[in-house]
């Protein structure tokens, strides 16, 4: 006969570790998509939160009133919030990647509606984040956010958490330091051709002032865009390889921030 009794403390430490998983599915990449149902995400956090509790020690739990457990409940959604958004900034070093080198070739006007960010998104931009994603998803990156937030439990223990604003701040601004470099290193092939066809186009205007360079530098900018874009899809491995590892380095961070 199985026996599903549980103690009024296991089911205390269930729910601590479940407001963690949620706000992290909530915020952190994969999981937040909007096309997957809340029922869906509920159910894979209910589930992840059950085989975390069966496989990690339970923490002691200091408090001595209500009180004091909404306090807990609080620092561990702040917890599942911070690191969660530490994993899905990255995500905005390829949109950015993106919106600036389609404002570079010409096409920044041209923007569509992505549903499962709710946004409006540059052409290169929305292609660049799929191919990140497929990627991440290739190379098991969905795993690697399972293994970090599962152990992240080990390192934070349950209502420990110790919030150093000092470490926060600078970890926030580490972030958005990283996601401007890394974008501008994505679309620097970009840049540099654009340039170069700049100050050529330019020369030509001074030399041949008779050929209307702003009608026909249009369409000489968006074709060698696209060759340039076409040839670097071949490094588009490394990229990924390169934001998997600033995604390492901000959840590293962050965690340091709260211990």
């Amino acid at each position: 006969m199985v026996d599903y009794s549980f103690s009024l403390e296991v089911f205390e430490h269930f729910l601590l570790v479940l407001v963690r998983i949620v706000s992290f599915v909530a915020v952190a990449p994969f999981f937040s998509i909007r096309g997957i149902p809340n029922m869906t995400k509920a159910g894979f956090a209910a589930v992840l939160s059950i085989m975390v509790l069966l496989v990690k020690e339970p923490a002691e739990l200091s408090y001595v009133s209500v009180i004091g457990y909404a306090v807990a409940v609080i620092k561990e959604l702040l917890v599942g919030l911070l690191l969660g958004f530490c994993t899905y900034i990255c995500n905005s070093i390829i949109l950015l990647a993106g919106n600036l080198i389609d404002m570079d070739i010409g096409l920044s006007m041209v923007s569509e509606f992505d549903p499962t960010m709710n946004t409006q998104i540059t052409v290169t931009g929305n292609l660049y984040f799929y191919f990140y994603m497929t990627i991440l998803l290739a190379i098991n990156g969905h795993q690697f956010l399972m293994r970090a937030l599962c152990d992240s439990f080990d390192v934070i223990p349950l209502g420990g958490a110790i919030f150093d604003m000092n470490d926060l701040f600078e970890s926030i601004v580490l972030f958005f330091t990283n996601l401007f470099v890394l974008a501008f290193r994505i679309m620097l092939p970009v840049f540099a051709a654009m340039l170069i066809l700049n100050v050529v186009l330019g020369v030509m205007a001074k030399v041949a002032p008779q050929m209307n360079m702003f009608a026909v530098g249009v369409q000489i900018k968006i074709i060698t865009g696209f060759v340039i874009l076409m040839a670097m899809i071949i490094l588009f491995p490394q990229v990924v390889t390169i934001v998997a590892d600033q995604m390492k380095i901000n959840l590293r961070s962050i965690t340091e921030g709260l211990l």
